[in-house]
């Protein structure tokens, strides 16, 4: 009996197209082997067809026409891989129309229209998978979707972006500031010449959105996530935390508690004990806690060529699987049965604080600011003072909260800010406890 056969389509062949592409052309006789069926491709389209990608592609199957590569009837298959969201957009929804189901790695794109092209999958009777659109070779969209399907999932941390974990291990290991280790970091490959989307951290909160949505049975979009990124975390704080006993990292928060969900993305306070703590470099992590399982955490490569190219073709062999059994929709990727869930206010978010005080090297300082927190019902853990800095005649004070609400915090912020004995604005972050 023959062998049957899924052809696939690959639109875009940049870096991840590339890992796709070897992928598929390497190791299509083992994947073979693994699910009795066979992963061929068929037709690549990119609009630059001269560039050499170091991948040997057979003749005649790279061309310019993504729509062509759609509309043929030598293709079951589009994968997406040209990011964004508006040709995207177009291309998703066209091999959609036409009953193809989609692989893509496209976070932005799903973040932005997620519940319109998944509408439109299920009017079409086809599918759209996206495992590499979170956490690249990290198989943490399977696990919630299924390994973790038995839990409430009461709370998710994660470090979702290797630009920025680059750069905030390289200021700690080699004592360096911001814009010195981002430009490192270009020169290296590990960040783009306009770095916005990763270290403002949109990209973050594009992939915060998909996981919120996935498990909380609610349409979240990049809208819907307090964003704050690194540009404002200095070598200071960061040295500062360390002896403290915490490390500085770009967390995304996802919480529910009741009806109300926190989503955010913000530089954030981790213990340096902790295994969130130690996920360093360019490494992504997730941490998830289920009511039943408890702590889990899912580790590896975030991005690159390779890693989300691992991703992808394990997606087309869950498709050829599948396929192969006749079922479609086996595990619905986002159904929404929580409508009623909400955004958590300002009010009702609820974290430690870190804070930093530059003030006047004077008597009743730290007084009169423990007694704006104590105005603003915000409990001090503890406080320490820094050696004085001689140029300013100016004393750096540190502050651990206990739990308080954001527009607590918020509120004495902005009170101290107008105190004529602080010599700079309060720095101030998230302090995020969590278990091994």
């Amino acid at each position: 009996m023959d062998m049957e056969k899924i052809r696939i389509g690959v639109i875009g062949f940049g870096t991840v197209g590339a890992g796709v592409v070897e992928t598929l052309l390497k190791n299509s006789g083992l994947m073979a082997r693994r699910t009795g069926v066979e992963l061929v491709l068929t037709k690549v389209a990119d609009l630059d067809t001269t560039t050499d990608r170091g991948v040997a592609l057979p003749p005649g199957i790279l061309g310019p026409d993504a729509m062509a590569l759609i509309e043929s009837p030598e293709v079951d298959v589009v994968v997406e891989l040209v990011g964004g969201t508006t040709i995207a957009r177009k291309f998703v929804s066209e091999a959609l129309r036409r009953g193809k189901p989609v692989v893509t790695a496209n976070k932005a794109l799903l973040a932005f229209c997620g519940e319109e092209l998944f509408q439109l999958a299920r009017e079409n009777g086809t599918e759209i998978y996206f495992e590499a659109s979170v956490g690249g070779g990290i198989p943490c969209i399977k696990a919630l979707r299924e390994g973790l399907v038995a839990n409430n999932v009461e709370a998710m941390y994660g470090i979702l972006n290797g630009t920025c974990n680059y750069i905030l291990t390289r200021m700690e290991n080699e004592k360096a500031d911001f814009s010195l280790v981002l430009e490192a970091a270009q020169k290296a490959g590990y960040a783009e010449a306009n770095p916005s989307t990763d270290v403002d951290g949109y990209d973050t909160a594009n992939k915060a959105a998909i996981l919120a949505s996935l498990v909380y049975g609610k349409w979240f979009t990049l809208d819907d996530v307090a964003v704050q990124g690194i540009r404002d975390v200095t070598l200071t704080d960061i040295e500062y935390a360390s002896q403290l006993g915490y490390r500085i990292k770009l967390l995304a928060t996802i919480r529910k508690n009741g009806e109300k969900v926190q989503l955010c993305v913000r530089p954030a306070l981790v213990s340096k004990d902790s295994l969130l703590g130690n996920v360093s470099s360019v490494f992504n992590a997730l941490w998830v806690k289920g009511d039943i399982v408890g702590a889990t955490m899912y580790y590896g490569r975030g991005a690159g060529r390779a890693a989300t190219a691992s991703a992808v073709v394990a997606d087309l062999v869950d498709l050829a699987l599948n396929h192969r059994h006749g079922c479609q929709r086996r595990v619905e990727p986002f159904p929404v049965y929580a409508p009623s869930l909400r955004l958590a206010t300002k009010d009702e978010i609820r974290s430690r604080f870190y804070v930093r005080c530059q003030v006047r090297n004077k008597a009743g300082v730290l007084a009169r600011i423990a007694g704006v927190f104590a105005g603003h019902g915000i409990s001090i853990a503890s406080v320490s003072q820094r050696e004085k800095d001689a140029q300013q005649d100016a004393v750096p004070m540190l502050l651990l909260t206990e739990k308080a609400s954001q527009s607590s915090m918020d509120g004495a912020l902005n009170e101290i800010r107008q105190d004529g004995d602080m010599v700079q604005p309060p720095v101030c972050f998230a302090v995020e406890e969590l278990e091994n």
